[in-house]
């Protein structure tokens, strides 16, 4: 059951809420710059909101033929470990699963590993850094 109302949006138009959750997370959070990238004007982008208030986002786009990546996953402080990450990845996947994937790809932040473990995501490769953190390439089949 969504305890959360699911905006899905693709490319810019209309993805201010999206950008602020970004913005707060990524860079005043966590010290990242690039929170906009080539990729967001092809992405479907997922804002979850908690009456009126936007709370988490994240974005899916095609990578290779029937996989999709899915990036920019950020769930506002407060709402982290209450199962709003776990719904927001349920919405990005039935997403995925609505456009034809057959197997998701993500690149997750070192701290967030087990979590994607945990919704059956499997790292492969070897660690990388995305400007100053480790990150890990992980993959699921639909």
């Amino acid at each position: 059951m969504n305890r959360y109302r699911c905006v899905v949006r693709k490319g810019l138009c209309g993805i201010e809420d999206t950008m602020a959750i970004r913005v707060r997370v990524f860079h005043d959070e966590q010290g990242f710059t690039e929170v906009i990238d080539e990729t967001d004007p092809v992405a479907h982008n997922i804002v979850l909101y908690d009456g009126e208030r936007p709370i988490a986002t994240g974005r899916l786009f095609p990578y290779r033929d029937g996989i999709y990546k899915i990036g920019r996953v950020a769930v506002e402080q407060e709402y982290r470990r209450g199962g709003t990450g776990r719904e927001l990845m349920a919405q990005l996947e039935a997403l995925a699963r609505s456009l034809g994937a057959q197997a998701i790809q993500l690149s997750a932040q070192e701290g967030a590993v087990g979590f994607y473990e945990r919704l059956g995501y499997a790292a492969f490769g070897e660690w990388y850094m995305d400007e100053h953190c480790p990150h890990r390439d992980m993959t699921k089949t639909l």
